[in-house]
């Protein structure tokens, strides 16, 4: 399967939705977020929680995708996927929106490159971890990349990828950025509570992510 989406000449970006909601994740809780769901995904992690976005979705022009967003009234814009880093349109996309004057976040699974991204965009980077199945994708040269608004993310599923997430912080000195790195339970797999309890035992600089949206809606609600 051929997984890198060439940029074209009409400027447009395969997309799953695009909606309007509350940020479920980050340090960006809970603020009001216009959403960009672009098609397509090369990793397939165990627990994932959008399979729906792995398909090619639909082409719809930057400019019409900017449109919405600024009728949705937001001043927050996240681009998540699948993984939207596959299409080379979605650098345009970014700037774009930056120009504006938005807060642009950008969700990767971390296993390609961000060099391209605008300096202006937080990026969420991902770092897989081993019970995801996806660990040797891990692009480690993004974690040289890192500003210090971006954001660094390990979904764990149990204590082997929580020890896994501390020694690549050790590594690459996470735990010494201004910004926490995120630990994100895996939803229905590791009891929040469990993870709390080691983050407390090993006095981890670490920020609790918990994805808020499926406690406020059912967890395989689309489009929230």
């Amino acid at each position: 399967m051929v997984y890198m989406l060439l940029q074209n000449k009409e400027a447009t970006l395969n997309l799953i939705e695009l909606f309007a909601s509350v940020q479920g994740e980050t340090s960006l809780t809970g603020l009001p977020t216009a959403f960009v769901r672009l098609a397509a995904c090369n990793l397939r992690c165990t627990w994932c929680d959008t399979t729906y976005s792995f398909g090619r979705g639909e082409p719809h022009a930057i400019d019409a995708i900017i449109a919405q967003v600024d009728d949705f009234g937001c001043r927050h814009v996240c681009i998540t996927g699948g993984e939207p880093l596959l299409q080379a349109n979605v650098i345009s996309l970014m700037k774009q929106l930056c120009d504006k004057k938005y807060v642009v976040s950008l969700e990767t699974g971390g296993s390609l490159s961000t060099a391209e991204v605008d300096p202006r965009v937080r990026v969420i980077l991902d770092v897989k971890c081993p019970d995801s199945g996806m660990s040797d994708k891990n692009h480690w040269p993004n974690l040289g990349l890192l500003r210090a608004h971006d954001e660094v993310k390990f979904v764990v599923a149990g204590i082997n990828d929580y020890n896994y997430a501390k020694q690549i912080s050790g590594d690459y000195d996470l735990l010494k950025r201004e910004t926490p790195i995120l630990l994100s339970p895996v939803f229905g797999t590791l009891d929040p509570k469990e993870l709390v309890g080691w983050i407390l035992r090993d006095k981890l600089p670490a920020r609790l992510n918990l994805q808020i949206h499926k406690f406020i809606w059912s967890p395989d609600t689309k489009g929230v």
